[in-house]
């Protein structure tokens, strides 16, 4: 019979003592241990078994556990004599910062003194015992939500200290999802504030702390050295290209094959790894991401289940208000094609409005791109940065970002969905009054940033608006844009992919006040520029006859639209 599947459960006893479908990552103890790292860093995208393995990490080693080793009774573990003595022998610091999501610096800040309050209430019986000096317990007494900077980026340093006099022992510290604060600072513009404060809080913590065993964080990212980890010259940092832990987080394949057998779905073994399939960690390929998998066993539907589980708000953020470049990219990533480019995998958040590398590098860190390949650039003694190609993950990932392009639109989504009826109808009058409509209500949100400006503005809602169009019309049109240097020209081919459609050209144009004297001029530049670059042979190539072809010139100034 197959066990009850746990969705959401991320406490490892819990799983344990219910019974509940658990794929055995022990492993990980062991080799994280016999690492020797003293402060590891490992980046998984989101729901990852992160937490899962965290908890599972403290239940191990934390003190708080001694003797529970029935909770690793059979798995892989136990096994290990050695390992068997070390369960429940130290004092272990556990923090989460997964659910610090907040809009402003204040209340971030807050939210972090709040968890630290909590953590040294926890640890109150320190106050019972004679290891601590007086200066200790006032220390101990000052922290609190209103405590000052000071007080709270040394509060993690010196409770090491009292934990380590009390047991005799130094400290493990675990701190999961460090970056969820980081994301929501630069998304809500409190970068800045933010990389000063958790700084001067990861240095007391992991570097200059005498009282430390060992550490792990987990988060998605690698926040650059530069920015929060200037002062950590002894953290080893696990990518998703790194092949330490590599089968630690995520289910094998192997792993996903027995658990399918196990409740009766074995037969569907090639469409879940059409859906779900596609995470590549170091050199282990054909990774799985558990929350789809949990809840494709649970619920036996083929949906988007990881896709859906938390906020995109930065991804969506990033894509929406891309350049053209990015927005291009997109283009063919959505058709299922590939393309190369260099990535780091050290994300610089600042860089991320300016530097369309940092993007692709944040897609990859949080598994909504894998690299299929790289290869490194060397001229005789010179080494350039290598390329990685890249690609949509699956086909779950695919429907993630097909919605949230649809909703890119939501904003007006009547008057979005008359104009997409009213082009597919050639109704020429309903076009122009519903793109009116939708470029007032919509243009700004596609240029948001921190470089925002009119020239802009047009760019980046054209290339999102043919994202759309990909999106919504991709089951009736194989939709192509014809791309030359410079703003000047972006055109799309609707080719029709069922009878009694016609295809569709269409040619944008920005409003130049030296060319033209009315938007009337600009539309009839566009349509001339479509019949002197005879735009139609491509499709006439096709066996579609020119009767059957139509031609819209689009004329854009501001936000004032013109189609004819």
């Amino acid at each position: 019979m197959a066990r009850t599947v746990g969705i959401g459960i991320q406490d490892f006893g819990k799983i344990i003592e219910n019974g509940y479908f658990y794929v055995d990552k022990t492993p990980f103890i062991k080799e994280w241990w016999e690492s020797g790292d003293e402060v590891t860093l490992i980046t998984r995208p989101r729901r990852f078994g992160k937490t899962l393995t965290m908890s599972m990490t403290e239940k191990f080693f934390s003190v708080k556990y001694a003797g529970r080793g029935d909770l690793f009774e059979g798995l892989a573990i136990w096994q290990e004599e050695k390992f068997r003595a070390l369960q429940g022998t130290y004092p272990v610091i556990s923090l989460s910062f997964a659910n610090i999501k907040e809009t402003t610096y204040q209340n971030t800040r807050g939210k972090i003194c709040q968890m630290l309050a909590e953590l040294y209430a926890s640890c109150e019986f320190l106050l019972d015992g004679n290891t601590m000096a007086e200066n200790d317990r006032v220390f101990f007494k000052s922290v609190s939500v209103e405590m000052d900077d000071v007080t709270a980026t040394l509060a993690i340093h010196y409770l090491s200290k009292y934990l380590s006099d009390y047991y005799g022992k130094k400290v493990i510290i675990l701190l999961d999802e460090y970056d969820t604060p980081m994301q929501e600072a630069y998304v809500h513009g409190y970068w800045e504030e933010l990389v000063a404060f958790t700084r001067s809080m990861f240095n007391a913590a992991f570097k200059t702390n005498p009282w430390l065993e060992r550490a792990i964080m987990t988060g998605i990212t690698r926040a650059s050295k530069e920015s929060i980890f200037s002062d950590l010259n002894n953290i080893e940092v696990i990518t998703t290209t790194a092949c330490k832990y590599e089968t630690a987080f995520g289910f094998t394949e192997k792993e996903v094959f027995e658990a399918l057998d196990e409740f009766g779905m074995g037969g569907e073994k090639q469409r879940v790894k059409w859906w779900y399939d596609g995470f590549i960690f170091g050199e282990s390929r054909d990774i799985y991401n558990p929350w789809s998998i949990l809840n494709l066993l649970d619920k036996g539907k083929f949906t988007t289940y990881w896709a859906n589980t938390s906020s995109n708000s930065l991804v969506g953020k990033l894509l929406r208000e891309g350049s053209r470049d990015v927005k291009e990219s997109f283009e063919g990533l959505l058709k299922g094609e590939h393309f190369w480019c260099p990535i780091d995998e050290q994300i610089v958040y600042n860089q991320l409005d300016d530097n369309e590398y940092a993007i692709w590098s944040l897609l990859v860190a949080s598994g909504y791109l894998k690299i299929l390949d790289y290869e490194k650039y060397e001229v005789d003694d010179f080494v350039g940065e290598p390329k990685y190609e890249l690609t949509l993950t699956n086909h779950e990932v695919e429907i993630m970002f097909k919605n949230m392009i649809r909703n890119w639109f939501a904003k007006d989504v009547s008057n979005y969905n008359a104009f997409i009826k009213a082009l597919l109808s050639n109704d020429l009058e309903a076009m122009n009054e519903y793109m009116n409509q939708i470029a007032y209500k919509t243009f700004s949100y596609f240029d948001t940033g921190k470089r925002t400006s009119e020239k802009a503005e047009p760019e980046r809602f054209y290339h999102g608006f043919v994202l759309g169009l990909m999106v919504d019309l991709a089951d009736r049109y194989a939709i192509t844009s014809n791309r030359e240097s410079g703003f000047g020209r972006y055109d799309i081919m609707l080719e029709p992919k069922k009878e009694g459609l016609d295809a569709v050209i269409i040619e944008f144009k920005v409003f130049n006040a030296r060319r033209d004297s009315t938007l009337a001029d600009t539309v009839q530049s566009a349509l001339s520029q479509i019949e002197e670059k005879q735009y139609e042979q491509t499709l006439v190539a096709k066996g579609i006859p020119e009767e059957r072809i139509r031609k819209y010139g689009f004329a854009f100034e501001g936000k004032e639209v013109l189609i004819g």
